[in-house]
Parts: C-alpha cells; sequence; structure tokens
C-alpha cells in the first residue's frame, strides 16, 4: 500500500491566511485606485463647477463660480421678464416679479452650484460628484424676497379697489323724497392675497393670483319701499281719528301734506329682518299733540241713571251709561308710526276704555232698591226766571244718582263747575257781606233740599255749612206762608270750597231722584229702610237782633230820583236742632246743629242827584 497524504490541523489556519490577505491586498488595492481617480478629478475640475451640475435648466458644468453667476443672470430673466397676473372680477393687474421685491442672487446661485461635490466626508463628495456626472443635479436658483414692495403692489391695487359701506338713506326735503341706496362695502385683504406669492415667486414661473377682497354689505341697502310710502303719505292729508267717536266727540285731526313733512322724521329700526328705515313723527312733535288732546278725549265712566217705578218697583233707565275712556298716549304714537310707515291716510288713536259700574242692564233687587225710604219738598215762590233756572240746572244732575253702601256723597262732586258754559245764569248771592248778582245763584235751595232729605232720612251729616242769614226762600210752605221752624234746616254750597256731605250707613244702594217745577223742588230717597225713624226738635227763634239802618249807594246807571232796593234786611237770630235717629226703637244716632244767623241790612241804589231819605247810612 502506497501511503496515504494528509493535512495537519495547523495547516488550515494558515491557508485562510494566506487567502484573506490575498483578499485585503485587492481591497485596499481598489480603494487606493479610487482615492487616486477622485483626487484626480478634483484635480482636473479644481475651481471649476463638476460636470452635470445646472440651474434651473442651464447648464454651468466647468465653469468659475464668477462665469456661472454670469451665465445664470444672462439666461434667467424670470425676476425682470416674468408675468404675476392678479385678478378681481374683470379687473387685470400684471406685475413682474422684481416689482413684487424679488431679485435673482445670481453669486449666491452659483456658489451653491459650485459646493456640490464639495461638501461632506470625502465619501460623500465622491458620490455627490458621481452623481453629477452620471444623473446630472439641477438645481433652484436663489433669490430674494422684498416682502414689502409686494405689501405696497397690492396696497395700490387696494386703492382701486377699496370702497366704503355706504348705509341706504331716506330725506325729507319739503314734499320732496330723496332716496339714496346703500353700497357694499370692499377692502382687499393683502394678507390673504399675498400668501401664495411667494411659492409662486419660487417656482419661477408665471402665475395668476386672485385678490382676496372681504365685502362689507350695509346694515339698510334699499328704502325705495320706504322712499315710495313716504311721497304716498305726503300725496294727502292724514288725518287722524277717535275710534267710536260720537257726536259732541273732538276731532278728527287733519295734517295737510305741508305740515305733515315738517313733523315727520326718518328713524333706522332694528327688526327680525334686519335694519330697515321707517318713517316716523318727531317725538318732539307728536308728543305734546297728544298730551294736549288727552284732556279732550278723557271722559270718566258714568253709571246709567234710572228712576224707581212704583208699580212695577224696577228701575227704569233714563240716561243710559257711559263707557270711561283714556287717550294711551304711548300706544297712540306707535299705531300712527305703524300706520305712517305703511302709508295709509287715516289712522285712529288708541283708547283704553273703562266700563262703568253699573250699566243698563241692572235691576232694583240688586242694589237693594224696594222703597221710598225719605222724600223732601222745598218752595221758592216769588223766584226770578234765572234763579229758577239754576235750582232746575242743578236738580237736574242729581236726578238718577246712585250712592253705594258705606258711601259719603259730596254733593259738589256731582254739582260739578257752575258756569255760564254749564247751563248756569247769573242770580243773587251771598257773598262776603252782600247780596249780590253771581252765577248760580238759587243752587242753594238744592243743597237746602238735599239737607233735608238725608236729614229726615235719618242719615249722618257729615258736612253743612247754613247761610249767612236767613234766606226767606228757605222757609217757604206749600201754600205760599212762611214756617219759622224750619229755620236752621239750611245748607250752603259754594264749589268747591263749600260742600255738602252726607253718608250712606246702610248695607243698600240709595237711588236719587230730583222733582222740580216753577215754585218747588222735592228730593227723593229710594233704598230699602233697616227700620229707623226721626225725631227732631228746634228751639226756634233766640238771640233776635233787629237789621242794621239801611245803605244807599249811588249807581250812576239809575236815573235821577231813582231808587232801587237790591238787598233785603233780616233779623239775626241763633237756631239749635237736635235730631234723634232709632232703629229698630233704639237710639242709634244724635246730633245737634246749631246756626248763628247775623242780622242783615237793607242795600239801596240811587240815581244821581237822587234826594234819599234822612237818618239812613251812606255805603
Amino acid at each position: 500500500m502506497s501511503p496515504s497524504r494528509s493535512t495537519s490541523p495547523s495547516s488550515a489556519p494558515a491557508t485562510f491566511i494566506r487567502l484573506l490577505l490575498t483578499m485585503t491586498g485587492g481591497v485596499i488595492l481598489f480603494v487606493v485606485l479610487l482615492i487616486a481617480i477622485a483626487v484626480g478629478y478634483s484635480m482636473v475640475y479644481y475651481g471649476t463647477i463638476y460636470p452635470g451640475v445646472s440651474v434651473f435648466g442651464v447648464d454651468v458644468s466647468g465653469l468659475t463660480p464668477d462665469q456661472a453667476a454670469e451665465r445664470i443672470q444672462e439666461e434667467l430673466q424670470f425676476a425682470q421678464k416674468g408675468r404675476i397676473v392678479f385678478l378681481y372680477g374683470d379687473q387685470v393687474w400684471i406685475a413682474r416679479p422684481n416689482e413684487l421685491g424679488m431679485y435673482l442672487d445670481s453669486q449666491a446661485t452659483a456658489l451653491a452650484a459650485y459646493s456640490v461635490g464639495r461638501q461632506g466626508d470625502p465619501v460623500t463628495r465622491v458620490l455627490q460628484q458621481f452623481r453629477a456626472w452620471y444623473y446630472g443635479i439641477d438645481l433652484p436658483p436663489l433669490a430674494v424676497y422684498e416682502e414689502s414692495r409686494a405689501y405696497a403692489y397690492v396696497n395700490q391695487i387696494a386703492e382701486q379697489i377699496n370702497k366704503p359701506t355706504i348705509e341706504a338713506n331716506l330725506e325729507i326735503r319739503g314734499l320732496e323724497v330723496v332716496a339714496t341706496p346703500g353700497q357694499v362695502g370692499l377692502r382687499v385683504d393683502v394678507p390673504a392675497t399675498l400668501a401664495p406669492l411667494q411659492d409662486q415667486l419660487r417656482s419661477f414661473s408665471d402665475g395668476i393670483l386672485g385678490v382676496a377682497v372681504a365685502e362689507t354689505p350695509p346694515l339698510v341697502a334699499d328704502v325705495s319701499a320706504q322712499a315710495e310710502a313716504a311721497r304716498k303719505i305726503l300725496s294727502q292729508p292724514l288725518t287722524i281719528t277717535l275710534p267710536d267717536a260720537g257726536e259732541g266727540d273732538p276731532g278728527p285731526w287733519i295734517f295737510e301734506p305741508e305740515k305733515l313733512a315738517s313733523m315727520l322724521a326718518v328713524e333706522r329700526v332694528e327688526t327680525e329682518e334686519g335694519a330697515q328705515l321707517q318713517l316716523r313723527f318727531k317725538s318732539e312733535e307728536l308728543k305734546p299733540f297728544l298730551q294736549g288732546l288727552a284732556p279732550q278725549i278723557a271722559r270718566d265712566p258714568e253709571n246709567a241713571r234710572y228712576i224707581f217705578n212704583d208699580d212695577t218697583r224696577q228701575l227704569e233707565v233714563i240716561q243710559s251709561a257711559k263707557i270711561g275712556r283714556r287717550l294711551n298716549i304711548d300706544a297712540s304714537i306707535q299705531a300712527i308710526n305703524e300706520g305712517i310707515a305703511s302709508g295709509e291716510h287715516t289712522i285712529s288713536l288708541v283708547v283704553n276704555y273703562q266700563e262703568p259700574e253699573f250699566g243698563n242692564d241692572v235691576r232694583a233687587a240688586d242694589l237693594g232698591i224696594t222703597e221710598l225710604v225719605s222724600s223732601h219738598t222745598s218752595y221758592f215762590y216769588g223766584s226770578g226766571a234765572s234763579r229758577i233756572q239754576n235750582i232746575h240746572t242743578a236738580a237736574s244732575r242729581f236726578h238718577g244718582v246712585l250712592v253705594p253702601p258705606g258711601a259719603t256723597f259730596s254733593m259738589a262732586e256731582v254739582l260739578g263747575d257752575i258756569s255760564l258754559d254749564n247751563g248756569y245764569a247769573e242770580a243773587l248771592i251771598i257773598y262776603g257781606d252782600r247780596t249780590i248778582e253771581g252765577v248760580g245763584g238759587g243752587v242753594c235751595q238744592v243743597s237746602t233740599t238735599l239737607f233735608r232729605t238725608a236729614f229726615f232720612g235719618g242719615y249722618p251729616i257729615l258736612e253743612r255749612y247754613p247761610h249767612a242769614y236767613r234766606v226767606g226762600y228757605y222757609e217757604q210752605t206749600a201754600s205760599g206762608g212762611y214756617d219759622p221752624s224750619l229755620a236752621g234746616l239750611d245748607a250752603t254750597v259754594f264749589v268747591p270750597v263749600v260742600d255738602f256731605k252726607f253718608k250712606n250707613d246702610t248695607p243698600y244702594y240709595i237711588l236719587m231722584e230730583t222733582y222740580y217745577d216753577n215754585v218747588s223742588l222735592t228730593w227723593k230717597f229710594y233704598s230699602t229702610s233697616d227700620g229707623r225713624t226721626v225725631e227732631w226738635h228746634t228751639s226756634g227763634l233766640k238771640n233776635v237782633t233787629p237789621p242794621p239802618e239801611p245803605v244807599y249807594n249811588e249807581n250812576p246807571k239809575l236815573a235821577k230820583g231813582e231808587i232801587k232796593k237790591v238787598d233785603y234786611e233780616v233779623e239775626g237770630a241763633d237756631v239749635s236742632i237736635v235730631r234723634r235717629v232709632y232703629r229698630n226703637g233704639e237710639l242709634y244716632l244724635e246730633d245737634n246743629f246749631v246756626t248763628h244767623y247775623v242780622p242783615w241790612q237793607a242795600v239801596y241804589e240811587y240815581g244821581p242827584g237822587t234826594k234819599i231819605p234822612k237818618n239812613r247810612g251812606e255805603g
């Protein structure tokens, strides 16, 4: 057998080492070769731009930075020749990039190109050089952007677009109505307009940019409808009426167009649909006018007036109830302004109504009126026509009047103003220490009759004033004679200073009825008796004193020798009357009426040159 060949364990690592050394040597040789190529490549293009480098398509390979800058400046003319178009509607503005603050920095751009393959570690540089040579590298140009110039340019555009917001306006010049439409406000939003500009400039390409404009519409844009309404309202008079006006009511009130125009104003109001202009009356004109109307329109509610039918024992209406009313000034102003805004020519005032307590359908039982509870008649024989007129006028105001339970009745309140306008005439009245002609002479016949009706009816007397001296009328009897026992049972009134008052202290209403002719006045109380009766006692005339000597006064209106008696002498006296009111047999009320009558002198008037009697005084 031939001997076999074997490898010793120690020979394997040696073989591997020899192989590794062989391979490492190759890599090192390769790396050395690459370095040598790179160094040589860099030396060839020392001071110039590596091959394959361009700027925005402009080849700058093999050029020095200065040469590259010059070529870039020549080739890239976007800043000078580019077009940036601004649009708003059909308006167009064309700007060069350099007008908007863009400038090409050719030096910085050339240096950027020169830096390709010369930055970073050696491997990075070699890779960049290879990439430029093999693939090519196209760099963007570097530019300077001065935003302030772009702002200035767009602000110039804004001056052409911007418009102020103008509110619509309505004016009344005499009878002419002038309407001015509103204008939408426009304002260029410069930052929003410039927001895309920088990117557009960096692209070194022409572009179109929209001008951002904010619109501000007016609150009131159109007043044509209001203008038409104004022309319509001024085309004819405006009539203001009182609703449900009856005979004797005030109005209507008419405003001619010329007057109406001077009273109208235009104001802006806010509505659910937005602001709008409206016509209205000037408050300083309309409110005083309505305040002046208010007293004319005001009417207190008045109960119906009745008489008691003794046969049917029911109430009969003699005067219908009246609804009270008051002018609502604020609501009327609103109604008038709304009316003129709508072009109306007849507008009604707004009135608040108040129902009376008792209407025409009240029944006697509802008020507790079942019977006649008190009645008194006074007489006035010999009264003149004026005095009789005043008695009738005053008495008529109480016919059918109701006095509520527990109420204090004031004669002056019902009587009202005693004047010629209210139907009174001039007759003799007591004024101070004289009896003179005055409006309403004879009304005290009415107050005296009322006093006696309340006195004999047993009602509490709360306020009563006697006359200064005894008046014969108040002591007359049905036969025309005189009853001195009636002295002290008179009452005077002088509205509004002197009043007569009594109280209805029963749970039932009192219905007053007055009946009169030319010689008598009868006053009746209808109610329901609560069982009261009246006893009274008079002291008679005490401390009687004679009247003073008469007085003579010259009256140039009388003829010579003519003497006229104008006031009559009366004795003075004191009277005390005690009244006791019983209810169901028990004393309910006791009062004392004390009257002091002063002596009264006669007064005569005579014509100039008349011989007057001796031993007579002169006034």
